[in-house]
């Protein structure tokens, strides 16, 4: 029992990390992102790169841990 609550612990909070990655990584220019600046060498929107693995990957490592958590604690 305490090997799943661990491990769902760990999946929930890699979720939270990813989460965290996505939203706190802030507008390009300014509070409204979605209007256009100018005078800046910033892209007019943002890109996808944010969604790869290299920049996620502390949240995959707590997501798979919590998964082997869970697997071992079902097993017992």
């Amino acid at each position: 029992m305490f090997l799943t609550g661990l491990g769902a612990l760990l999946i929930f909070g890699g979720l939270l990390y990813m989460l965290r990655a996505t939203i706190w990584r802030g507008p390009l220019s300014g509070r409204d992102s979605s209007r256009q600046v100018r005078g800046t060498l910033e892209p007019p929107r943002r890109g996808l790169g944010f969604l790869g693995i290299a920049s996620n990957w502390p949240g995959i490592v707590l997501m798979a841990a919590g998964v082997v958590l869970m697997a071992s604690g079902a097993s017992f």
